[in-house]
């Protein structure tokens, strides 16, 4: 990667001046005396991981963060596992988004495949907030209690999950589009006292009846003591108490505020528990400084309430800006409903996967034709890395003043480590920053950092947003094996990183399915990023397999290939050539199989490392929980393939 190449995009000296960043650097500057060059991201991000605990303090400070009890000490233990923040001081989470609130302007627009645009207020918001909770705490529900809600992303829900922080009890969710198996999984580890659920959802035209679904998940979840539903008509009868006013619980800094889960892809998903404190904390710090949200603004992220993404999309309001939600699938009738969206919305913030963005590419989609993208001023993307071709193609779509920050982080978090910033500049293939206190670095097998070489991407000081615990994880073992074996004391993520000589950030894939060949290592990103250039391939999954025979492994490709298109022998060619130009030689598969679907989790992740231990002959059952796929029927090419493997050895 060369050292100085040319910006694609270059923060305008009016938007720097703008922005959140800018006005918290000179805040430093003044109150804290902090000698931070205006300007300098590199030095203000160094203070804030080196000087660890006066950052999160400043943090607290400048935001007006409310609470009971003693903010001292910021960071009363700095270990990993087990850093304590705040330790003596009580807050609520859900407080914080209420605050100082113009009842009469906009809080949250949104649509759905069977909804037209519409709006609540800050007024309404908070009315169908205090209604919920009130029915909540009629129901029986208390400080410490798990409500969960297997609902759309609607305003409904948003509300639902305030109502829960507000009184003090834990919120998890997942999508209605989720099997009843693989919400058991999830619920079930934590024993909810109520189910909010919907009866039904729309989604590709087509209308799905969840009433036996819900009926099946509420048998198998032990101790669920109340199931209340919603439908297009409202909640059930009888459970709203519009007459209880909105309050708020202030509870410890680490009270649990939520539960997310990992993706499951082996055994039971992770049960991951984040505080009331240590998301305040992070959604204060990033969608402040790095997503730059200003009351006025509207920022929509395209997720559902299965993904911590939606999480993160409500923690915008905490900034005073609006929030614009979507239900449904974002290619019905087309490609271009979201973009109708952010024009009939006014978006500000559109931000969507590196897969949507792929897609439209392939598409051909024109965003700004025949509509009024006028108020767009940035693009994230998140969920993969988005390719080279995904950043042209959005300077190209929306404009040369596009903001466009790709961002990487995780569910573990509920946030971003590598991200945006609005005051530096955008290069084509990285990420502009690593976040404000976050300590990311690339290290090698032997725990030395590395700049301009991948290594492993790893958190060397805590988060606030780290997880309290994992639910039902007796003496924290399943959290330290998951993040903290690898380097004792310092959190392996598992995703390869290139940390550039000016402070930018690739991302390579995860380490755990890096493509090993003669000693040289390659992310799957990187070798997706040259097969989906070809036309005649419309997605990809790659894996290296130990197997006798082959000194480097064995590296079988699987493509699925758009219609009218046969993977020949000039396709295979063209494939190579392409891998052996944009990757490296030693990265040509040795061999390429068309599939008719690659293996993906509900949140649309690719299952290459249980792809790579099936074909290496683990049981499947082990290697991986079916229930946590979208698409389960997409394995059995390679159960297949396993099993010849297993003859011919």
């Amino acid at each position: 990667m060369t050292s100085a190449p040319t910006p694609l995009w270059t923060p305008t000296p009016e938007r720097i001046e703008r922005s959140n960043l800018t006005a918290f650097t000179r805040w430093l500057r003044d109150t804290r005396a902090v000698d931070v060059p205006e300007g300098d991201y590199d030095a203000l991000w160094e203070w804030s991981t080196t000087e660890l605990e006066p950052f999160w303090v400043a943090i607290w400070d400048h935001y007006d963060v409310q609470f009971d009890g003693s903010p001292e000490p910021g960071l009363g233990s700095r270990g990993m596992p087990g850093a304590q923040w705040f330790p003596n001081a009580r807050v609520n989470y859900a407080e914080h988004i209420f605050r100082g609130r113009d009842a009469a302007a906009p809080a949250i627009h949104f649509a759905s495949e069977s909804q037209a645009l519409a709006s609540w207020t800050w007024g309404e918001l908070e009315a169908q907030t205090a209604a919920i909770a009130g029915g909540l705490v009629r129901l029986g529900v208390g400080v410490g209690d798990r409500v969960v809600g297997y609902l759309p992303n609607l305003p409904e829900t948003v509300a639902a999950f305030l109502a829960c922080a507000s009184i003090g009890a834990t919120w998890s969710s997942c999508s209605p589009d989720f099997g009843a198996r693989t919400v058991v999984d999830r619920f079930a580890q934590i024993k909810p006292k109520v189910m909010l659920a919907v009866d039904g959802y729309r989604y590709g035209g087509r209308d799905f009846d969840r009433r036996e679904t819900v009926a099946g998940i509420a048998e198998q979840i032990a101790g669920l003591e109340h199931v209340v539903t919603l439908s297009a008509s409202g909640w059930q009868e009888g459970f709203l108490n519009p007459k209880r006013p909105l309050t708020f619980q202030r509870v410890l800094f680490d009270h649990p505020l939520w539960v997310l889960y990992s993706s499951g892809t082996t055994g039971l998903p992770k049960a991951i528990v984040q505080g009331h404190g240590g998301i305040l904390l992070e959604q204060l710090k990033h969608h402040h400084l790095h997503l730059d949200a200003h009351p006025g603004d509207r920022v929509f992220w395209f997720t559902t309430t299965g993904w911590m993404m939606w999480n993160f999309l409500v923690g915008v309001l905490l900034t005073g800006a609006e929030i614009v939600l979507f239900d449904g699938n974002p290619g019905h009738p087309d490609l271009g409903t979201l973009w109708d969206l952010a024009a009939d919305a006014q978006i500000t913030t559109f931000g969507t996967s590196a897969a949507y963005l792929a897609a439209n590419l392939k598409a051909g989609i024109e965003p700004a034709a025949g509509r009024d993208l006028s108020r767009l001023k940035a693009v994230g993307s998140t969920g993969s890395p988005l390719s080279s071709d995904g950043f042209r193609w959005v300077y190209d779509q929306l404009g040369a003043d596009t903001w466009l920050f790709s961002t990487s982080g995780g569910t573990d978090v509920c946030t971003a480590f590598v991200c945006g910033a609005p005051t530096v500049p955008v290069y084509e293939g990285e990420l502009q920053v690593r976040g404000l206190g976050c300590a990311v670095a690339a290290w090698d097998e032997d725990g030395h950092p590395l700049v301009g070489e991948v290594g492993e991407l790893v958190i060397t000081e805590p988060m606030p947003s780290m997880p309290v615990f994992f639910w039902n994880d007796a003496g924290d073992a399943r959290y330290r094996e998951s993040y903290f074996d690898h380097y004792p004391g310092v959190w392996r993520h598992g995703d390869w990183i290139e940390i550039t000589d000016r402070g930018t950030a690739v991302i390579h894939g995860r380490s755990d399915s890096t493509i090993n060949r003669g000693g040289i290592r390659m992310g799957t990103a990187e070798i997706y990023a040259a097969i989906l250039s070809l036309e005649e391939i419309t997605d990809a999954l790659v894996v290296d397999v130990p197997r006798e025979g082959y000194e480097d492994g064995w590296m079988p490709l699987f493509v699925t290939l758009r219609e009218g298109a046969t993977l020949d022998d000039d396709l295979i060619k063209r494939i190579a050539t392409r891998v052996r130009t944009d990757c490296s030689p030693r990265h040509v598969p040795n061999e390429v199989h068309a599939i008719l679907e690659v293996p993906r989790t509900l949140s649309g992740k690719i299952l290459e490392v249980p792809v790579k231990r099936i074909l290496m002959g683990q049981d499947p059952d082990k290697a991986l929980s079916r229930g946590s796929l979208a698409n389960p029927d997409a394995l059995a090419p390679f159960l297949a393939m396993a099993t010849r493997i297993g003859a011919a050895a």
